[in-house]
């Protein structure tokens, strides 16, 4: 006959533990999957509102419409023109753009002003 010994020992431990740290580590990679995309989704839109602002006050310039110039050149940079107005010859506006997240998508705005430059004399 063959004789058992209990097991109190701690074998298979290290399964238990390798798999809680797998765990962990693609929630990790999940979550900076999700800071990735709102960061670049956000520099998405910061660069189509600056681009927007750009070609509106190049519009303005040259008596055109600083609005709807604005608003095809921020739908071609993949967002929404969103807001738009021109003080003096000055374009500002506010787009939005979208990123999608694992659980939906998010709005992200973005605001850029555009105008000539003022010339400073030196003090």
């Amino acid at each position: 006959m063959v004789s058992r010994r209990p097991r109190d020992d701690e074998s298979g431990a290290a399964s238990v533990l390798t798999l809680a740290l797998l765990g962990v580590l693609v929630l990790v990679g999940l979550a900076s999957a999700g800071v990735v995309a709102v960061v670049t989704g956000h520099r998405t839109a910061q660069a189509g509102a600056d681009l927007a602002a750009l070609a509106g006050a190049g519009a303005l310039q040259d008596g055109g419409d600083a609005c709807g110039t604005a608003a095809e050149v921020a739908r071609r940079n993949r967002t929404t023109l969103e807001g738009c107005r021109v003080v003096d010859w000055e374009v500002v506006v506010e787009v939005v753009g979208e990123v999608r997240l694992l659980r939906g998508q998010a709005a992200l705005r973005a605001r850029a002003r555009a105008g000539p430059v003022s010339l400073l004399t030196p003090p």
